[in-house]
């Protein structure tokens, strides 16, 4: 930035364009510190309930002056252009939105390693799983419907729908019914990081968080068991296996 520049009216085409950018980005803090401090002050229980209520006004209103500027319709609170795609351009653009998200949580892992260590960076991942999986869970709860206490099967239905479940490729055997195995059979962590010939990073503390709190908000009767997790030994057709129980 030059001296030449004191107020917006001051910035380049290209600058201008990097402040919208710059302020989305501050929005999408914003909205997640407001979460996290009424979590803090209030619970999860009441954090959840206003999440639940803010989502939906705020993603109505941002979506509703873009559309007015940009010149697109809406429909039912969802973009026209959206409607318009095709069902696989759809699909893709979700798998793109999946990717991202694991991207972006790698992102924070390494930039917490890279400055702090492995230690710091394991010890910031788990308690993020702790706060995001109940998040997860609620949102999917509240996207299919599943009401309070859907059981087995609805578990199995919510972990269908997991961002996970775009980009690893995960499977259910089941053991009566009382319980079922889910396995990741491909995990794309671990396949990038075993196309560099690295060994499987050790994961299983940040799973332990992510399928027990998970599990645990979908229905809190659901009981989680680790069968194996990296360091763990693993055969090579899955990489982890958790068994879910309901007694």
């Amino acid at each position: 930035m030059t001296d030449t520049v004191d107020t917006i009216d001051d910035l380049s085409q290209e600058q201008t364009a990097r402040l919208v950018m710059d302020v989305m980005h501050r929005t999408i803090i914003h909205y997640a510190l407001w979460f996290t401090e009424i979590r803090h002050q209030m619970g999860m229980e009441k954090a959840l309930e206003a999440l639940s209520v803010a989502s939906e006004k705020s993603m109505r209103i941002q979506l509703n002056r873009f559309s007015k500027l940009l010149g697109f319709e809406m429909h039912d609170g969802i973009p026209k252009p959206l409607l318009n795609l095709p069902k696989k351009d759809l699909l893709a653009l979700l798998d793109v939105a999946a990717i991202n998200w694991l991207a972006n949580d790698g992102v924070w892992f390494q930039s917490v390693e890279f400055t702090s260590g492995m230690n710091d960076a394991k010890r910031c991942n788990d308690s993020c799983w702790a706060h995001f999986s109940p998040v997860e869970a609620w949102a999917v709860k509240r996207f299919l419907k599943l009401g309070d206490q859907p059981g087995l099967n609805g578990l199995k239905k919510a972990l269908r729908f997991r961002v996970y479940a775009r980009i690893n490729e995960q499977s259910f055997t089941d053991e009566g019914p009382g319980a079922f195995i889910f396995r990741m059979n491909e995990c794309r962590v671990q396949v990038a990081r075993n196309s560099k010939q690295l060994p499987d990073y050790p994961c299983k503390s940040a799973g332990l968080v992510e399928y027990t709190y998970f599990a645990r908000a979908i229905d809190p009767r659901i009981q989680t068991e680790c069968i194996a997790c990296p360091p763990d030994d693993h055969p090579d057709d899955w990489y982890c296996a958790w068994r879910f129980s309901l007694e």
